[in-house]
């Protein structure tokens, strides 16, 4: 894994991309201690995540007519916990322990380009 990412995401954390097929991607996402990512849904996309270093929390809120089914929730992430970023939902993620919090994120189908996340309103002040 290369020691300097490869870009920033357009919640503003820091990504490596691991591998790329034609149905998905695998990327290791990292945020450093303190940051807060800014709050964003995706246009087509849903994630799969796992934690694998430090520790954060997860806001996640579905959005339209599901909302009334499942608000929103915010999720304590260490590492080992695995979460789901559905196609819908609202997100945003801030690291909160000593230690970098890092992710390993599964894309269906593959990360289109920046234009895929849309801006929403969160719970927290965005660092990045």
């Amino acid at each position: 894994m290369a020691a300097a990412p490869d870009l920033l995401a357009p919640d503003g954390s820091e990504i490596r991309v691991l591998v790329q097929v034609p149905r998905g991607s695998m990327v290791h996402c990292t945020l450093q201690p303190g940051q807060v990512t800014r709050a964003v849904q995706h246009r087509t996309v849903e994630e799969v995540w796992l934690c694998v270093g430090g520790s954060g929390q997860v806001w996640r809120q579905v959005r339209g007519d599901a909302q009334r089914e499942r608000p929103e929730e915010v999720v304590n992430v260490e590492p080992g916990v695995a979460l789901t970023i559905p196609l819908g939902v609202a997100f945003q993620f801030r690291s909160n322990g000593p230690r970098p919090f890092e992710v390993v994120i599964a894309t269906m189908p593959p990360w289109p380009g920046d234009d895929e996340a849309v801006p929403v309103d969160g719970p927290w002040e965005a660092t990045r």
